[in-house]
This record gives C-alpha cells, sequence and structure tokens, in this order.
C-alpha cells in the first residue's frame, strides 16, 4: 500500500474584532484571501476554508518555507502623541 504524502502549509491570518460584533480575518500572503464569523471558532473555520479554496482556485506558485520561524502573531499598538 502506497501513502500519500501531505504537504502542510502555514499562514499568518489577521482577526479583528468588529465593533458590530464578529471577526473580519485576512491573510496578507494571499492577496484578496478574506472571511469573517460571529465567533472566533466560525472565523477560524471560515479562514481555512477561503485558504483552501484559494489556493484551489490561483495560478499562483506556492512557496514552501522554513516554518520553524513562523511562530507569529499580531497585536495592536495604540500610542498617543500630540
Amino acid at each position: 500500500m502506497k501513502i500519500k504524502k501531505k504537504k502542510i502549509l502555514e499562514y499568518t491570518a489577521i482577526f479583528q474584532e468588529e465593533k458590530e460584533g464578529g471577526f473580519s480575518v485576512w491573510v496578507p500572503d494571499l492577496p484578496g484571501c478574506a472571511s469573517q464569523g460571529e465567533t472566533l471558532e466560525e472565523a477560524i473555520k471560515n479562514i481555512k476554508e477561503a485558504i483552501e479554496l484559494y489556493l484551489e482556485e490561483s495560478d499562483i506558485k506556492i512557496i514552501e518555507a522554513d516554518l520553524d520561524y513562523k511562530r507569529q502573531f499580531a497585536l495592536p499598538i495604540k500610542i498617543s502623541y500630540a
């Protein structure tokens, strides 16, 4: 029996909590790849699906990167200035 190997791709997704409720989410490495959800869990599920669809439909070349450095996160930084 032949075992199929799967490639694991990792992308950074940016989540933004909306004033009206819910979350917007987008993937900077995949232009136009965005989604939303009423809860964080729903937004995560939806962006995973959006990434899969983006990669299926995209003609772009997928670049494999060294994933060891991909432990990233985004934080909003507020600065007061006069």
